[in-house]
């Protein structure tokens, strides 16, 4: 009987719980949050005819601008520093996919106020193009990308998937501008540890000096790719695992500050390995080894502290009548196809017309001049520079002078470069400091600051570089003249050059540079390289004008 009972009990409960109202559901809700099954909502009709124009108008971006894109893969593959950027793009694929159950109700709705910040990021990447700025170029790209999104897809979508679209910005290989800093900081940090320690120390610029050698804290010292890798990965981990945005902001500053901080750490201890083991260790291949043991170390520890507050379970699914009972209508495909012609329209302006700005004139009718300079005054007498004497390196084919001028004391360098065209990679301000071995074994810049000088009838205001090799100390000055104006700025230079451009102006330019040895402080080059530019100034005029006016 009793078996009988209980066969009858559980044959009426599985005939009873499907006539209970919202039964499913209910059973659903008494699930945790983190094993229950969360619903899939239908996809909303249209939803393929988004998909088709979002890929159409990503794909005619990218074709349309694919000289940034190639810039940008390039740097990625051989640089070091912005290796990651190979995972940036993939991650972001990822992430959005992760979200495809949520994303496929999302109602999807062109945006055309989209169209004019897309207009001005195309207008911003012309300006940049005609300027040769690469990283500007390529910042305006991601940005075109992401506006595009929010153009074909809508802002509800765009802001479902609003950290992807955001992480992509990482892709950019931008940071070299910190390398200063952060060679400043390394070396300070090391000598203060140091000097804590009881080990003396002696400081020159970057160069570090103990009784057991010498250290220079060059650029792959910064730690730069340290910092760089840890940013990008705490800021993934964040989104991951916490919900909170004031856990979120925090762990990124702590994987901002971090790396810095560990960095001159690592610094230290390198240098105290080498002073202790008489510089046997520490000074090789080990030295990469060890900074980069190091760092997985610190990386890992700092993973598995934020691990502890870690708050990265779901919320619980809605109940099902918390969904529309009916889809809101779908978009007119023709809508789709409007917005998406009109974007790819508007993007597509701006590459012909860098084209047309950056189209260099004929050579032919120009005609060739020499670029010279008057004797000097007394008792400044003028030589030609010797092999061994530090010459500023240019890129392309620009025309050159220099000379030395001793008035008996001292010797100062004069060097001037000029460039009738300006381009890409042929301009006063490209970087040529890493030149070959064969070229230039061992001179490194250090310090690079900004001063001016004073002088009888007007102020110039020059960049000021320590530059080194072993020994042998170098003050440089120099400034630049483009568009008739004398000027430090690199920025300024940039506008000017695509001001010229755009104006159909000349776009030639010069750089002034004067170079002096010194021993111990800088001061005893700058009051003789003041001197020389003040006597030489009006033959310096007189030769750029001459050579301009061919």
């Amino acid at each position: 009987m009793g078996e009988k009972l209980a066969t009858t009990g559980r044959r009426a409960g599985r005939h009873r719980i499907p006539s209970i109202p919202g039964g499913a559901v209910a059973m659903t809700a008494a699930l945790s949050p983190v094993t229950a099954p969360v619903p899939i909502p239908p996809p909303r009709p249209g939803n393929h005819w988004t998909h088709a124009c979002l890929l159409l108008a990503l794909t005619g971006l990218i074709a349309t601008y694919w000289a940034t894109v190639a810039a940008i893969a390039e740097l990625w593959w051989h640089s070091q520093t912005f290796a990651h950027g190979l995972l940036v793009s993939p991650v972001c694929v990822w992430l959005v996919w992760r979200q495809r159950a949520g994303l496929a109700a999302c109602p999807r709705h062109p945006s055309l106020f989209m169209l004019l910040p897309l207009a001005m990021l195309g207008a911003l990447w012309f300006l940049a193009t005609v300027a040769n700025v690469p990283v500007l170029q390529q910042y305006c790209l991601v940005l075109m990308i992401v506006a595009t999104v929010v153009l074909v897809q809508g802002r509800r979508y765009a802001r479902a998937i609003a950290f992807p679209l955001a992480y992509l910005v990482l892709a950019v290989p931008f940071g070299e501008v910190f390398i200063p800093p952060l060679i400043e900081f390394t070396a300070a940090f090391t000598v203060a540890a140091l000097q804590l320690v009881g080990i003396p120390v002696f400081q020159d610029n970057n160069v570090l000096s103990l009784p057991s050698g010498s250290w220079s804290v060059v650029e792959a010292c910064s730690g730069l790719r340290y910092l760089i890798a840890s940013v990008a990965l705490g800021t993934l981990y964040a989104h991951l695992s916490y919900r909170s945005r004031f856990r979120q902001a925090a762990f990124v500053a702590v994987a901002l500050v971090l790396p810095i901080v560990a960095n001159g750490l690592r610094a230290f201890l390198i240098v105290l390995i080498g002073h202790h083991s008489n510089m046997t260790l520490a000074v090789g291949i080990d030295h990469l080894i060890y900074g980069w043991l190091f760092f997985g170390m610190v990386s890992a520890l700092m993973f598995w502290v934020g691990a502890r507050w870690r708050d990265d379970v779901m919320p619980a699914p809605a109940k099902a009548s918390a969904l529309p009972a009916t889809p809101p209508q779908a978009v007119h495909p023709a809508a789709l196809i409007r917005a998406t012609l009109a974007g790819m329209a508007i993007a597509a302006v701006w590459p012909p017309l860098a084209y047309l700005a950056l189209r260099a004139p004929p050579m032919e009718q120009e005609q060739q001049a020499q670029l010279s300079l008057a004797p000097p005054p007394a008792p400044w007498q003028a030589s030609e520079l010797s092999a061994s004497d530090w010459l500023i390196p240019h890129a392309g084919e620009p025309l050159r002078w220099s000379a030395n001028y001793s008035n008996g004391d001292h010797q100062v360098a004069l060097q001037l470069t000029w460039y009738r065209h300006q381009s890409k990679d042929k301009e006063i301000l490209t970087q040529v400091w890493k030149t070959p071995p064969s070229a230039s074994p061992h001179w490194k810049q250090l310090a690079d600051t900004t001063r001016q000088i004073d002088l009888a009838r007007r102020r110039v205001t020059v960049r000021q570089t320590i530059v080194q090799a072993g020994d042998v100390k170098l003050l440089v000055w120099r400034w630049y003249r483009t568009a008739g104006r004398d000027t430090a700025s690199p920025l300024l230079v940039k506008l000017l050059l695509a001001r010229s451009k755009l104006l159909g102006k000349d776009d030639d330019g010069a750089e002034i540079a004067l170079v002096a040895r010194y021993d111990e402080q800088p001061a005893q080059a700058a009051i003789p390289m003041q001197r020389l530019l003040s006597d030489m100034l009006p033959a310096i005029d007189q030769g750029l004008a001459h050579v301009a006016g061919h």
